[in-house]
């Protein structure tokens, strides 16, 4: 099945890649992955102030543009072609969909308006030390003192949970899964940036000791799958991008590199294998495309297309960025060259909001389906 995007789509995608294009090359990824917030803070604002890129999924009664998922997927494939790090993955699209998951309208109307505009970052505590994202069991507990609600627990590879304003929590009351907002300055909360393979994504580990912490939704186990599929559609148009990105380094260059005389791309097993690529590719931008128009639409097939665009994503993913590095040769490897770096994006990317085999299992168990591995 095919998906094309719409005028308005294409228009914004072209923005946005125009922009990335003169704001972050390969020397600024890098510049702004040693930068406090691990981004670079003067970019983020044009993309929100001047795109709007973190309003585009949220409702204008809440401050946002009114768009849907699919724009935000747009965005979101230009970002992973270019390796931008910025926190519209956990800030925009996680935490921002959690809160409006929950359908509490004060948080909502208290939280999501700084979300949209760029100016507050929000990060959800999902995700235990042993990195399973699951929707029922939760790393975090969640119990009644004094009138209010206090958590302990560690949450483990929090989205830019270190610098994050808004801190969302995930936790359980007498094992059922609820979304709590915890104030991330109180005494009760330690944070703690993780070390990370792909430099380009800022991890936290945050350890909650009787954090005191205001109840949002005690029913979270009801939009809980359904947040795990927006996520999982997200993280794979990132995927799609960056994949892309990969095929096309490495089609230019083996149309410079010569050996024996002529341009190595003309041999024929070349281009064979660079063919194996353009198919990886487009079946993940197919899969990713009909999982973020499902999450756009919540239409009944949104499990399935997400747990397939995730499975199938971070495979083709995996298996461009592995190619490109051996189509490349040594210069690959090398910390100079950007090759590495969407190698260790398809390792670390591959292991956010549940792995490969974990997706399709999930599919085994929904319908039936087993994806062939990549």
């Amino acid at each position: 099945m095919m998906f094309t995007p719409s005028a308005e789509q294409a228009e914004l995608a072209t923005m946005v890649r125009d922009l990335l294009r003169k704001r972050s090359d390969s020397a600024a990824v890098r510049t702004a992955v040693a930068q406090p917030k691990g981004y670079d803070e003067s970019l983020w604002s044009v993309l929100c102030e001047q795109v709007g890129v973190a309003a585009l999924a949220i409702p204008e009664k809440y401050g946002g543009a009114g768009f849907t998922l699919s724009e935000t997927h747009v965005v979101l494939e230009e970002l992973g072609a270019a390796l931008t790090p910025s926190p519209l993955l956990g800030s925009a699209v996680l935490a921002a969909q959690a809160v409006l998951l929950s359908g509490d309208e004060t948080t909502c109307a208290e939280l999501l308006p700084g979300i949209a505009s760029g100016k507050s970052v929000a990060a959800l505590v999902w995700a235990g030390p042993d990195g399973s994202w699951s929707t029922g069991s939760l790393p975090v507990t969640a119990k009644q003192q004094d009138g209010g609600w206090v958590l302990d627990g560690t949450g483990a590879f929090v989205l830019d949970g270190d610098h994050a304003d808004v801190l969302l929590v995930l936790a359980s009351i007498d094992s059922r899964p609820a979304l709590f907002r915890v104030d991330p300055a109180q005494h009760g909360v330690h944070r703690a940036p993780s070390p990370t393979m792909d430099q380009t994504l800022r991890l936290t580990v945050i350890d909650l000791d009787g954090a005191e912490a205001t109840l949002v939704s005690a029913d979270a186990d009801v939009f809980l799958p359904t947040l795990r599929d927006i996520a999982c559609s997200a993280e794979a148009a990132m995927q799609v991008g960056a994949a892309q990105r990969c095929l096309d380094m490495t089609v230019a260059y083996t149309k410079e590199r010569r050996q024996f005389g002529r341009p190595i791309g003309s041999f024929q097993a070349l281009k064979h294998r660079m063919a194996d690529m353009l198919v990886e590719v487009e079946t993940a931008r197919s899969a990713a495309w009909a999982a973020a128009q499902s999450a756009a639409q919540r239409d009944e097939d949104l499990p399935a297309r997400a747990a397939l665009a995730k499975a199938w994503c971070s495979e083709a993913f995996n298996t461009v960025a592995a190619e490109t590095i051996q189509l490349h040769g040594g210069i690959a490897i090398t910390w100079e060259h950007d090759a590495h770096l969407y190698f260790k994006r398809a390792h670390a990317t591959a292991q956010l909001f549940g792995r490969p085999h974990e997706h399709r299992a999930r599919l085994q168990d929904l319908y039936g389906l087993l994806p062939t591995s990549t």
